[in-house]
């Protein structure tokens, strides 16, 4: 976790206030907050950020997810895509097929691939 007196990067301030990248440049935090900053703007939040989450309709894909692959546990926060399916696992490419939790006998398993930056998604579906 940063100090006090570092300045949160770009990726990090989107993230931490649930904003776009896009959003963070155009209301001019590009270079960065310090964590006493960030805490002062979410404490205070201008217009454009209340009326960013007033914005937000509910049950909406979210700006931000963060994936966290089933069998390490290794995590990325990424932005979602529109095509994505509701995922029931997510695992690194790295990993077999084996090391996933066992597909019911009733289901067939689809495997998607570029999810993030390293992940497979996993849909099973009952057929």
């Amino acid at each position: 976790m940063p100090g006090p007196h570092r300045t949160l990067s770009k990726r990090d301030l989107a993230q931490r206030l649930d904003i776009s990248l896009e959003m963070v440049s155009r209301h001019g935090l590009n270079d960065g907050l310090s964590e006493a900053e960030l805490t002062a703007l979410e404490q205070d939040p201008p217009a454009w950020l209340v009326q960013s989450r007033a914005n937000r309709k509910k049950g909406a894909r979210p700006v931000w997810a963060t994936l966290t692959c089933v069998v390490c546990g290794y995590s990325e926060t990424v932005r979602p895509k529109k095509w994505w399916p509701e995922f029931t696992y997510l695992s690194c490419r790295t990993h077999a097929p084996a090391e996933l939790p066992a597909l019911a006998s009733d289901q067939h398993r689809t495997e998607i691939e570029g999810v993030g930056g390293r992940f497979i998604g996993i849909v099973d579906v009952t057929v």
